[in-house]
């Protein structure tokens, strides 16, 4: 069921599942809180409360924000502090699992709002700044087609954000084509392209100047066919590099930018796994 949690800007849609410590769910650009459809049950039944909510601008939550960049814009730092105003809600700390986007997004609430954040998982996260590379582009034919397609998309194209994504799940859950169709018609809606484009006009300069004031334990999960980065194995060393040291770790699934939802259980497995052994504080019994 739909619930909402009211802000000074606006409102974030959220759903929960189960009991238990604390687990708040954000997916990324372009998507909804349904991504999450086959870990947030997997996570309830290993006994975790969890929370899944649509960033703003996204799914259900309202539009028309204002950024703290003082453009039409949604930034990192905006998903932020909506992340730590929806843990306020339910009374914290909570363990982040944040994808693309939003693991930039955890990155900073757990820099700016530690006694809240008890651990951050970034799949495949934005969290570095990115330079895009010719050698790379020439060489690896998955980034060279990820690059061109999210080009076309950055017109306000949905055809082509379908074409990307058929491209970023270079395996197919059962539900696939049903869920792309639920998307779509999401995206639809007025106004919702024209916010998913907002997430384009900052970079993620922002949390990587937090990365060094991250002092909760930080799992980074990458998929190896991302067409969104060369070596995507190398960018996660990048991001655990840039944490103060000893607090990161990495982990890797063969499978796209969407692990979630294409490699459900071994990401749960990770994330379960995680918080047995490096999240004291979300510890189940």
């Amino acid at each position: 069921m739909t619930e909402f949690v009211e802000l000074a800007g606006g409102r974030i849609a959220y759903d929960v599942l189960g009991e238990g410590p604390l687990v708040l769910l954000a997916h990324g650009i372009g998507d909804h809180r349904q991504a999450y459809r086959a870990v947030a049950p997997r996570l309830a039944a290993a006994g975790y409360r969890v929370v899944n909510m649509d960033i703003r601008g996204h799914g259900q939550s309202s539009m028309d924000w204002v950024s703290e960049t003082g453009r039409a814009a949604i930034s990192r730092t905006d998903v932020a502090r909506d992340m730590v105003e929806v843990i306020k809600h339910f009374g914290g700390p909570a363990m982040i699992v944040g994808h693309s986007i939003s693991g930039g997004a955890a990155t900073i609430a757990a820099a700016t709002a530690p006694e809240l954040v008890a651990g951050v998982v970034e799949i495949n996260p934005f969290t570095l700044v990115q330079k895009f590379s010719m050698s790379g582009f020439c060489r690896v034919r998955r980034y060279r087609q990820g690059m061109l397609r999210l080009g076309m998309t950055a017109a306000g194209s949905l055809r082509w954000w379908l074409r990307y994504l058929d491209l970023a799940y270079p395996s197919k859950p059962a539900d696939y084509a049903a869920y792309m169709a639920e998307l779509a018609a999401t995206l639809r809606e007025p106004g919702r392209m024209a916010e998913f484009m907002k997430t384009g006009k900052s970079t993620p300069a922002d949390a990587q100047a937090q990365l060094p004031n991250v002092a909760c334990p930080v799992l980074v999960i990458m998929g190896t066919l991302d067409p969104d980065f060369v070596d995507p194995t190398a960018e996660g060393e990048a991001v655990i590099s840039a944490l103060p040291t000893g607090i990161g770790q990495l982990a890797t699934i063969a499978g796209g930018h969407y692990l979630h939802s294409e490699k459900p259980d071994a990401t749960t497995e990770l994330i379960v796994r995680f918080l047995a052994t490096q999240v004291p504080e979300h510890r189940i019994g």
